[in-house]
């Protein structure tokens, strides 16, 4: 008995082993090649339709990579690179000019931006970051012809910032706020430099979000430099919407890092609603006098007294000088008062014995 049929047998069937393995690589292989999939490690990505053009002009801006449906605002900025990110944030870009665009549902967008001139120079980038939710951001490089150009600060360890202690909202409502005026208070905290190198006129960020929505974030530069091992106290304003009412939670991050998280109720303007109240009383009771007095002057009026002794006859004077009832004539006189009253052009009334 030979055993050559049993090698030739597993020969045969290496081959269609190995066919097998690669057809179940394959669909692991097709993702691991797709565009999607190379995005979304490299993270959110940007590119320009042109890397240069003056004040006025516009560019296309193309975005990959970004989160499904995200609300993203497109800036340019200048004192920034890629690498070094925009230094002094937003405060060096031109705000105004901004446009907002949302990703659509596989995370890309395609927006056209003006060219405006930052208010730092060049070096300039179009920065490209989310506005609500988890942080993320993208610079391209871009230069705006005809703006000054100037070196970058060197490079220097940063400072590392920390709260020291708890922070606390400090200010009092005004009358105003009780008749639907923002809101206003004043973030206080103390924090420590914890690093190797000064931090000079630090960005910080102030969010403040109300019920289940995301806090909505605004820059606060705090104007000071706070050196290695030191400590500074810090106030930042915090400031809501007109009328906003209810718990808010009002959070300080700097960097990508958050710092601190304080609570916030505010009491409704109370004000606005007597306002309505007032407004609901007073406005019918004026269109009801306006209207009494409407209809007192087109409604018919009776003839006045005077009218009326006007037109009846004068009473006649008498001879005998005694003057007549001035409300009838001898004539129109009840038949009673007649027979009492004495003739004026008759002979005198006669007594018993002179008949």
């Amino acid at each position: 008995m030979t055993r050559h049929p049993r090698g030739g047998a597993v020969r045969r069937a290496a081959p269609v082993t190995l066919l097998l393995l690669v057809l179940a690589l394959l669909p692991a292989l097709l993702i691991l090649a797709a565009p999607g999939a190379r995005a979304a490690e490299d993270g959110p990505s940007v590119s320009l339709s042109k890397k240069e053009a003056g004040k006025g002009g516009e560019i296309t801006v193309k975005g990959d990579g970004w989160r499904p449906e995200a609300l993203l605002m497109l800036l340019v900025c200048g004192r920034s690179t890629p690498e070094r990110g925009v230094i002094g944030g937003t405060n060096s870009c031109a705000n105004a000019d901004g446009r907002a665009v949302t990703t659509d549902r596989k995370g890309a967008f395609t927006k056209k931006l003006p060219v405006a001139e930052p208010p730092e120079p060049c070096p300039c980038v179009v920065h490209v970051a989310t506005v609500t939710g988890e942080q993320a951001l993208a610079d391209a490089v871009f230069t705006v012809a005809g703006h000054p150009t100037a070196p970058l600060p060197p490079r220097t360890d940063e400072g590392k910032l920390a709260v020291l202690a708890t922070p606390r909202l400090e200010g009092e409502s005004s009358l105003l706020t009780w008749f639907g005026a923002p809101p206003a208070r004043q973030l206080v905290l103390t924090v420590g430099n914890l690093g190797s190198a000064p931090v000079e006129d630090p960005v910080f960020e102030i969010g403040t979000a109300h019920g289940v929505y995301a806090p909505q974030w605004e820059e606060r530069v705090w104007r000071g430099t706070i050196a290695p091992g030191a400590r500074a106290r810090v106030e930042l304003p915090v400031e809501l919407s007109a009328g906003a009412h209810g718990d808010y939670q009002v959070s300080l991050r700097y960097r990508t890092k958050v710092l601190a998280e304080q609570p916030w109720g505010v009491s409704r303007p109370w004000g606005v609603t007597l306002f309505w109240v007032l407004l609901c009383l007073v406005v019918p009771a004026a269109v009801f006098r306006i209207g009494m007095a409407v209809v007192d002057q087109v409604r018919p009026r009776p003839a006045t007294r005077t009218a009326r002794h006007a037109h009846r006859p004068r009473a006649r004077p008498t001879s005998t000088g005694t003057a007549a009832l001035p409300w009838f004539t001898q004539d129109s006189a009840p038949p009673d008062i007649r027979r009492s009253a004495p003739s004026v052009n008759g002979p005198p009334p006669t007594t018993k014995g002179q008949a």
